[in-house]
């Protein structure tokens, strides 16, 4: 699938730009209609991630990006070339479920800015509601009978970045782990000089 992401987003347009500034164009390997399927790297990134960005575009072409957060894994993997998402309540405007019953092609981006990397994912998109999926419904944490809608993406390529531009952060919890054998000494030497100034 990695070929495949190049394969589809190296247009004529990208290769003379290529060539203007580089002077060659990128060589993308032919897997013919191969689908290869995401691996065990990509599928265990996918789980550990918090947050998402979701790019779409709408009928008259302009893109749009949304962030998308909740609970570590609420970017589901449900096979080798499908994921999913609970599309909770947020601002109510609805660009990106618009956007998607008009052009149902989406690009997805994930970080992980404490390892410095990034995987980029294309696909195709389809909202459904926890009504037609009870089973999918639920695996997501919606009440099948409740509100809410469902974005499940069919994985069309993906690709990885290197890390050369990502700036390093933590999140406060992993900051605060980092952190609590640091507390911990500090108490144990506080607790210490206490002893030794009461004698």
């Amino acid at each position: 699938m990695r070929n495949q992401y190049r394969r589809i987003l190296q247009t004529e347009a990208v290769e003379r730009a290529q060539l203007e500034n580089y002077r060659r164009v990128g060589m993308v390997r032919d897997d013919g209609d191969r689908l290869i399927a995401m691996g065990l790297a990509e599928r265990t990134f996918i789980a550990e991630r918090d947050s998402f960005y979701l790019a779409s575009a709408n009928e008259n072409g302009w893109p749009y990006v949304q962030h998308r957060g909740g609970a570590k894994g609420f970017l589901k993997v449900l096979d080798e070339r499908r994921l999913a998402f609970a599309d909770l309540e947020g601002n109510r405007q609805m660009i990106s479920v618009g956007n998607v019953s008009a052009n149902d092609r989406v690009s997805l981006f994930l970080m992980d800015y404490r390892a410095r990397e990034r995987l980029k994912i294309i696909g195709r998109a389809k909202v459904i509601s926890p009504q037609d999926d009870p089973e999918l419904a639920s695996l997501l944490g919606l009440e099948p009978a409740g509100h809410g809608r469902i974005f499940v993406i069919e994985v069309v390529g993906f690709d990885w970045n290197c890390p050369k531009f990502i700036t390093q952060r933590f999140t406060r919890v992993e900051v605060e782990e980092a952190m609590r054998p640091l507390r911990q000494r500090i108490e144990e030497l506080e607790a210490r000089l206490g002893e030794l100034k009461s004698g």
